[in-house]
């Protein structure tokens, strides 16, 4: 068995534990170790402008390398074990790179909330979706920014993470999200924007492409969903360029379209703005859509991996 069939079982076993599998405490994460490694190495930086921005630089660049290496060892280790341990461990690190269900999960327990009329809770479940703080945020604001995580997230939690894994493999997934993690910590106005300038600046490269391919498995979603695709192009082709990120709009206005609902963030911009504000129900059409986008996203990347195996044969 090749490696890229290994990799065809790595990433259709990978889908399956993440289906099934519950998540791991924080305290044993991978992630969550990257973001602890990242969290005691900003200590560190200096505070001038020039500095911050090489410091971070030198930062990004040294998570990401040794993330990708990290895994490449780990990885070969389990090669030199067989096929079988190649496979499940592949797929177990693999399988901490992304999250189908966890992204759905969230947004349906805010959606739960709202349902029963408990807001405080539905803005704590909210905390878990964005980054921003929603503590003043009434029902159609925490409606749309939980349909708004949903549409950006297919990007950072499922389609970069296996557009890299099929190109890169594993080391390439984890180096994703790796740069995913970075940005999430680092790359915002305010305390950080020296320090996380490049780590900004290569979250914003390394998602053009799955930002747009994501945009696309959305629009077909809608199709197979019954909803109105052609507006949600529509939308997409208009207001894309809107959001401060040249790659959020993508996603976040097809959404928009899709659903016929207003995607704002106050004071910085408005997707869908002739349309109505969001209800609960939307938040579900938004989950399915980011689920059957998944469905897309796999295949894809399955069909990529089997391509690449065509031509190597």
């Amino acid at each position: 068995m090749n490696a890229l069939t290994q990799n065809i079982l790595v990433l259709t076993l990978a889908v399956a534990l993440d289906a099934f599998l519950p998540d791991l405490p924080s305290r044993i994460h991978p992630v969550a170790w990257m973001g602890r490694a990242i969290s005691s190495l900003q200590r560190l930086s200096p505070t001038g402008p020039t500095s911050a921005v090489l410091f971070g630089a030198g930062l990004a660049l040294g998570v990401v390398g040794v993330s990708a290496v990290a895994a490449h060892l780990v990885l070969e280790a389990l090669h030199n074990l067989g096929e079988p341990a190649y496979v499940l461990g592949g797929a177990l690190v693999l399988r901490y790179t992304f999250t189908v269900r966890g992204l759905s999960g969230a947004a349906r327990r805010v959606r739960d909330s709202l349902e029963l009329g408990r807001l405080d809770e539905a803005r704590a479940g909210l905390r878990s979706l964005v980054s921003r703080d929603p503590s003043s945020f009434d029902q159609p604001m925490i409606a749309a920014a939980a349909i708004q995580s949903v549409a950006e997230n297919t990007t950072d939690s499922f389609v970069g993470p296996w557009l890299a894994f099929s190109i890169f493999g594993v080391p390439g997934a984890v180096a994703y999200r790796a740069v995913n993690t970075l940005d999430s910590m680092l790359g915002y106005r305010g305390a950080y924007e020296y320090l996380g300038k490049v780590s900004a600046r290569l979250d914003d490269l390394v998602n053009l492409i799955p930002a747009r391919l994501s945009a696309l498995f959305l629009l077909l979603s809608g199709f197979w969903q019954r909803l109105p695709a052609g507006r949600g192009l529509r939308t997409l082709r208009r207001d894309r360029r809107l959001t401060p990120s040249p790659n959020a709009g993508w996603t976040m206005s097809a959404m928009a379209g899709l659903l016929g609902v207003r995607l704002e963030k106050q004071g910085h911009y408005c997707l869908g703005s002739k349309f109505d504000v969001p209800g609960t129900h939307h938040i579900d059409q938004a989950v399915r859509l980011g689920e059957r986008t998944a469905v897309l996203a796999c295949l894809s990347a399955l069909g990529l991996l089997v391509l690449r195996l065509a031509v190597a044969g």
